[in-house]
């Protein structure tokens, strides 16, 4: 609180800061940012860059980002109206809730931050009241139903947000089918380039990092339109690439698990026969 100029918090454990009320010289520290704590960003409205990690925000219309503890996150850059809250928790405030252990359910707390929640104007509507409520409880005495009733805020808060979430996913279909077609060819040319025979099977780590995606951003987007997360679509594109050289080459078994990246043969041979209910001979020379 004291960072962004705002009296210190009427509750030990959580608050919210209204951008409103934080000037705009703030933003401009350009630092590098590590929070204890639980973050949820409500932009409004918003005007400017902010720069996270080596990516910037791709909207002017405000969203939802979420920070969970030991996230770095880097200060804004250049900002000219900033309209909105953030709500910050301390995991011992929900530590002894379900929520505490529930929270990790959440994927969006382990996105990239630059990988935002998009809103509607309607859906804005909801988030807003949502945060007003939190901020009315918080401005209360406390007492002994505080804690339960703003958790279960929080609560309701995150539900919200994970409907959000599924939805745009749908409704972003350009630019999430722009990240499969980027993913394809980045396994093609994996596979293609030898990639296998020095550094093994594709993980899933590799993947997002080349793809300047957060592993479960990824992995939730995949999950919503193809119903595979990241390790089985990979899984699906090394069993595509397997038959094409079954099929097409001379090579033996044990050479084309070597090629795609398993360290053991064996481990290529059930995983084929787990997705193909054949084994790669039965498959080759059905094929022939």
């Amino acid at each position: 609180m004291r960072y962004l100029e705002q009296p210190a918090p009427l509750h030990p454990l959580i608050a919210i800061v209204d951008y409103n009320n934080v000037p705009l010289e703030v933003f401009e520290k350009e630092d590098k940012i590590m929070l204890d704590l639980f973050k949820v960003s409500f932009k409004n409205k918003f005007s400017g860059q902010v720069k996270y990690g080596q990516g910037y925000y791709d909207f002017e219309e405000g969203g939802l980002a979420f920070l969970k503890p030991k996230q770095v996150v880097f200060s804004s850059d250049n900002i000219q109206m900033y309209e909105g809250y953030a709500l910050f928790f301390h995991p011992d405030f929900i530590r002894n809730y379900p929520l505490g252990s529930a929270i990790h359910q959440y994927g969006f707390f382990s996105y990239d931050v630059s990988e935002a929640l998009f809103l509607s104007a309607k859906e804005k509507e909801i988030i807003s009241r949502l945060f007003s409520t939190i901020a009315n409880e918080l401005n209360n005495n406390i007492d002994q139903f505080s804690q339960d009733v703003l958790i279960s805020q929080i609560e309701l808060l995150l539900s919200y947000s994970n409907r959000f979430l599924s939805r745009q996913f749908i409704t972003r279909k350009v630019v999430n089918h722009s990240i499969i077609t980027s993913l394809n060819k980045l396994l093609t040319e994996y596979f293609n380039r030898g990639k296998g025979l020095e550094n093994g099977l594709p993980s899933v780590q590799y993947i997002s990092k080349q793809l300047k995606l957060s592993p479960r951003y990824l992995s939730d987007m995949l999950s919503t339109l193809t119903g595979l997360n990241t390790q089985q679509y990979i899984q699906i594109k090394v069993i595509e690439y397997s038959k094409e050289l079954l099929s097409t080459s001379s090579l033996s078994v044990t050479e084309i698990a070597y090629q795609l990246g398993f360290v053991h043969p064996q481990s290529f041979s059930k995983l084929f026969k787990k997705k193909t209910k054949q084994s790669p001979m039965e498959f080759r020379a059905g094929f022939n």
